[in-house]
């Protein structure tokens, strides 16, 4: 359960730092960031694998490239549905997921380490 809110608190503040990257990209506070990260959490559970299911044929003809345009779409929906996160466009939404999760991951890396196969 600490796992899942440390996890949650990161991608929050991977958020939070976006907009400093990706100017078209915009976090009005970590509250905001938070809920965000919430919402994109649970889409990317619930709706991200049944795109993912019903675009596998376009995904396989583009060799998996047409993933980055599923989270691309995901990442710009939240940020159309939730008013204190903001994303400008496609494009910002195509570069700014791709950003979030190398922050994230980063973040990740330096807070949990390398891990002892599953142990």
């Amino acid at each position: 359960m600490m796992r899942i809110l440390l996890v949650w608190l990161i991608n929050a503040g991977a958020l939070l730092l976006l907009p400093y990257l990706l100017p078209s990209i915009s976090v009005s506070s970590f509250g905001a960031a938070l809920i965000a990260a919430l919402i994109l959490g649970l889409v990317n559970a619930l709706i991200r694998p049944v795109l993912i299911l019903l675009t596998l044929p376009v995904t396989v003809l583009t060799l998996g490239l047409f993933i980055f345009v599923i989270n691309a779409l995901l990442f710009w929906f939240v940020g159309s549905i939730f008013q204190g996160f903001h994303v400008g466009g496609f494009w910002p939404a195509f570069f700014g997921a791709i950003v979030y999760s190398l922050i994230s991951w980063a973040l990740s890396s330096l807070i949990f380490g390398k891990k002892n196969n599953g142990r």
